[in-house]
């Protein structure tokens, strides 16, 4: 699988997807220039996704064609980082998800301190069509999310997709709960499989009916996660980011 297929797959599957990739050297530099002036903290996955490495873009130097990156605090990791032969960046600038690949790591000096270069990416990922970006969640034993019914229970309903606000919930055929757009369900909760339990309250946004790959329809809502805690949405950033690491690991094994 090449580079430009692999960043293309991370788009969730949409139409006009070619339309989130940046080409133009002038906005790349433009969008790495942000990513300093906000000292943006970058994920960067290694060995086939098996790895990452927490760094920052401290200076863009067109005329070189090069990204001075930040070290780690691993001298072991940092070690690892230049010896790659693919990582993949990921970062979100002003709630926008960013994300460029690079196949070579070199050392390099900022400031009297080590540092790492590389080559100022031909093409940028920039996913701007929501507040935040979503991630499309497992197929293979999906995400359940509790919602409190009238009578006093819970009802499941699977997620299509997970950011930090809000997710996309598979409206079942068959439920007790009243999806319309405003609707507000208080005391939801949600399994995070290797992270914990989040708890929130959700507010239907959005409503649509989506056609599947075998013909049928299927209706979904877009909810925002209202007035929630900082500590819960710490939980689904940390999954979030474990299974970002999960599908990149499993993309390189592809390869």
């Amino acid at each position: 699988m090449t580079e430009h297929n692999f960043i293309k797959r991370e788009i969730d599957s949409s139409q006009d997807n070619a339309r989130f990739l940046v080409h133009d050297p002038l906005e790349i530099v433009r969008i790495m220039r942000g990513l300093v002036s906000r000292n943006a903290l970058v994920s960067a996955f290694f060995n086939a996704g098996n790895d990452l490495l927490l760094t920052s873009v401290l200076e863009v130097v067109p005329d070189a064609h090069a990204l001075i990156l930040d070290c780690g605090g691993n001298a072991v990791m940092n070690r690892r980082f230049l010896e790659s032969e693919k990582v993949i960046f990921v970062t979100a600038l002003d709630n926008v998800k960013i994300q460029w690949v690079s196949n070579k790591v070199e050392p390099a000096h900022f400031e009297g301190r080590d540092a790492f270069r590389i080559a100022i990416p031909g093409e940028v990922l920039r996913l701007q069509r929501r507040e935040y970006y979503r991630l499309a969640t497992p197929l293979v034993n999906p995400l359940k999310c509790r919602i409190p019914v009238p009578d006093g229970g819970t009802e499941e309903v699977t997620l299509a997709d997970i950011s930090a606000g809000g997710v996309g919930i598979i409206i079942p055929a068959h439920t007790s709960i009243e999806f319309s757009i405003g609707a507000v369900f208080p005391g939801c909760s949600l399994e995070l499989p290797g992270v914990g339990t989040a708890e929130f309250t959700l507010s239907v946004q959005n409503m649509w009916e989506t056609t599947l790959k075998n013909g049928s329809k299927s209706r979904r809502a877009g909810c925002k996660f209202v007035d929630i805690r900082p500590g819960m949405q710490s939980l689904i950033q940390r999954y979030i980011i474990k299974l970002e690491r999960e599908r990149i690991a499993h993309t390189g094994q592809e390869r």
